[in-house]
């Protein structure tokens, strides 16, 4: 008796080539990511716009003329470029970890795992929805910038770059934290002991230069100070730290974290709750 041999006319499930794309697959993906925070858009969309104007109507109350310039900039025309990019930053990483963790808790992250999806295609699914909702959170803060403030974009191409790979640093690094945490309280830790003060002392409401040693030379070990400092390049056409530096290290940044993260997706790490 011959051994059974596939039609080789019809993909079949699971078979996983080199150079070959589940089109259907991913975009299936990508599209529950997109519309998953899209129906959620006044959580989503709404709050960040609400939060980065809280934060400039404070500053603005609090320190008023009396902050003097920073960089030749007026104070709140330094402070808008770092809120949207802790803005968006912080709404890559919400929504790759809580979509991750939330799959895991409520034991559907099968739907995800079972369908012949390989890792990469996985990966960039998440990373769709991150991506997404970071560029309307960040086209949102700049239109109210604009408006409130009067900000323009000085090199719109260098604030675009600095936002997607913010984006994918932050939707990858969210991935690693939903892969990691077992339970949304190990995820909360995450996030309020490690992205928040590192988004908050990256360089978002102060330049570094003001910072005494060894603190300065630490904040250039961070590649998140890297993202608000090109942000505050690409918006107000000032930065700390070279642009072309603050690219390379991102994109060394966005590479080691997304492999990490495509490794785990691959291996199956801790992808059971």
């Amino acid at each position: 008796m011959q051994p059974f041999q596939p039609d080789r006319r019809f993909p079949q499930m699971g078979v996983r080539r080199f150079g070959r794309v589940n089109w259907l697959g991913l975009y299936t993906l990508a599209r529950r990511e997109v519309m998953r925070f899209l129906n959620v858009w006044q959580q989503t969309v709404l709050a960040p716009l609400m939060t980065a104007g809280l934060f400039v109507v404070v500053f603005a109350l609090a320190l008023g003329k009396g902050r003097g310039e920073i960089m030749g900039l007026p104070y709140l025309a330094f402070l808008g470029p770092g809120i949207l990019m802790m803005t968006v930053i912080q709404n890559a990483f919400a929504n790759t970890s809580s979509s991750l963790i939330s799959a895991k808790m409520q034991g559907n992250i099968v739907d995800t795992l079972m369908p012949p999806l390989s890792a990469g295609e996985i990966l960039t699914g998440y990373l769709t929805g991150a991506l997404a909702r970071s560029l309307i959170v960040a086209v949102v803060i700049a239109a109210g910038m604009a408006l409130v403030l009067g900000q323009g974009i000085a090199h719109p191409i260098w604030a675009l770059a600095f936002v997607v790979l913010g984006a994918l640093l932050m939707g990858g690094l969210g991935l690693i934290g939903g892969i990691v945490a077992q339970k949304f309280d190990q995820m909360a830790a995450i996030t309020n002991f490690i992205v928040t003060p590192l988004s908050f002392l990256s360089g978002t409401f102060y330049s570094v230069e003001a910072l005494p040693e060894p603190f300065r030379t630490l904040a250039h070990w961070n590649p998140i100070f890297y993202l608000i400092d090109g942000a505050r390049y690409g918006i107000a056409g000032v930065s700390d730290a070279p642009p072309l530096l603050g690219l390379a290290v991102c994109a060394l940044a966005v590479v080691l974290v997304l492999g990490l993260a495509w490794r785990w997706l691959s291996t199956g790490y801790r992808m059971k709750a």
